[in-house]
């Protein structure tokens, strides 16, 4: 049998068709644009995904048996807020992850009704990237439509919607929204009437592997596949990339560098640290995890490389750094605010320590080294927890650089597995419509017998001790810089 996992990014979707045995059949993309209203926002229309995702099916299944497909599902942005009217029309343009516009909103979360309240209700804190801030920024900005909604949807979620007619999310994205009892895998009553949502208004929440219909018959017909297809829930593109790079069970950790940057720790039980640094939110595999969250990580080497030095050839660009461990030039990779483990909006991209006779190559390692230092800064809020991690998987756009593979397990003294697929979410995805489908009998057994470890990435003990002296530097750079950062907005 076939399935399709469908990756709704923030830049593109990525549509994978796998085997039932693993085989990667065949891979599309489509790319929809990103708008940015006012500085600090971000925003983009649920139809554009739509419409992109049903464009990218046709030519994914072009080639195929078509009676072979039995399922989808999906990994997706996180956070979004897509509200939908009584006729399940979108309201408005969907707030996006890295939004930052809702930072009064969080203060009144964070300050006014508490932390210890948030976390003991959903076992996290406000950040302006999640749902909750966003539902409360639209009841305070625009409440023509706050009175409008009729739905509460992620953006996943309205493609699910689009092609079974169900109003459904999952536990793991879900657990992003503020509006989830992440412990007890339901929505919270308390931050719903905190935020003023009805439960009317929000979505069926089912485990990531678990079926919520078959497609819609206009849609089979559309794409020429049987009706019976069934649709799984899917999962945040975190946990969704988890399933496809194995890291499932206990005591896993994965890296991802793509837009933004993440650390992805597996447990088979439920755990907050007390600073709620890292989000503590439910698994794809029917577990929980830790993850810290950068908002900006492989967007930094777009941004410099694209954006200021205007160049397309990376290769050539790393081709030059030479002296790991010695660059005295540091970056905060901090472009569209903080997250994990800063929670400050405010935050800026700064370069600083640069001389004379700083050079091209300086700038740009500065930046590699930028985004695995802040990488860095979660995996030590975890150790913390006595958490103790040896090696890690590592998947997303930036992970195809062999420099930054080699920086990251320096930096981080972590071995770093390198694995036969790195499609991440997509494959997640693909995976996750194979359990649905009984394919295979959890999230667990697919993850042993489909991911393949190819190579490892081992940490060198003179650059680690190097790495070492010039973390301690880089973190004291964002404290000292903070009070600035509020100075120049």
């Amino acid at each position: 049998m076939l399935y399709i996992g469908i990756d709704l990014g923030t830049s593109a979707v990525k549509l994978l068709l796998m085997s039932g045995d693993g085989q990667i059949k065949k891979i599309v993309s489509r790319e929809y644009p990103i708008y940015f209203p006012h500085p600090g926002w971000s925003e983009q229309k649920p139809e554009d995904w739509f419409a992109e995702t049903m464009d990218g099916l046709k030519e994914l299944l072009a080639d195929c048996d078509k009676n072979q497909v039995s399922g989808i599902s999906f990994g997706g942005q996180m956070h979004g807020l897509v509200i939908l009217d009584k006729d399940d029309q979108v309201i408005r343009p969907a707030l996006l992850w890295n939004d930052g516009r809702t930072w009064e909103e969080c203060d009144y979360l964070n300050h006014v009704v508490g932390k210890e309240k948030l976390s003991e209700y959903t076992a996290n804190i406000a950040f302006t990237g999640f749902t909750a801030p966003k539902i409360l920024w639209v009841r305070n900005k625009e409440p023509e439509n706050f009175v409008r909604i009729a739905k509460i949807m992620l953006p996943k979620d309205y493609i699910a919607y689009r092609l079974t007619g169900v109003h459904c999310t999952d536990v793991s994205d879900a657990s992003g929204m503020l509006l989830f009892d992440v412990k007890n895998r339901r929505w919270s009553k308390k931050m719903c009437e905190i935020c003023g949502v009805r439960p009317e208004q929000l979505a069926r929440v089912y485990e990531s592997f678990q079926s919520v219909g078959t497609v819609l018959p206009e849609i089979a017909d559309e794409l020429g596949i049987p009706h019976i297809v069934k649709v799984a829930a899917g999962a945040g593109d975190n946990a969704a990339a988890a399933v496809g790079t194995g890291t499932v069970g206990d005591g896993m950790c994965n890296i991802s560098l793509g837009t933004s940057g993440t650390i992805f720790i597996s447990s088979e039980k439920f755990g907050v640290d007390r600073h709620n640094a890292l989000h503590a939110f439910a698994h794809a595999d029917g577990h929980y995890h830790l993850m810290g969250c950068m908002l900006s990580a492989a967007s930094c080497n777009k941004w410099w490389m694209d954006g200021i030095l205007q160049t397309s050839d990376y290769a050539k660009e790393q081709a030059a750094i030479t002296k790991l461990g010695e660059n005295h030039v540091y970056f905060l990779p901090y472009l569209m605010g903080e997250r994990s483990p800063h929670n400050d909006p405010n935050a800026r991209g700064t370069f600083i320590g640069m001389t004379m006779d700083t050079s091209r190559a300086d700038m740009t390692q500065a930046v590699l080294e930028g985004v695995a230092f802040a990488l860095r800064d979660s995996l030590e809020v975890a150790k913390s927890l006595g958490i103790q991690i040896e090696r890690t998987k590592i998947c997303g756009g930036g992970a195809k650089s062999p420099l930054w593979r080699k920086i990251i397990a320096n930096v981080m003294n972590l071995k770093v597995d390198m694995i036969e697929s790195e499609e991440g979410p997509a494959l997640g995805g693909a995976m996750l419509a194979a359990v649905a489908c009984g394919e295979y009998a959890s999230v667990e057994e697919a993850a042993r017998k489909l991911v393949k470890i190819t190579k490892t990435v081992e940490p060198e003990s003179e650059l680690v001790v190097k790495y070492e002296e010039r973390y301690q530097k880089f973190r004291q750079i964002y404290p000292a810089c903070k009070s600035l950062f509020q100075l120049i907005q």
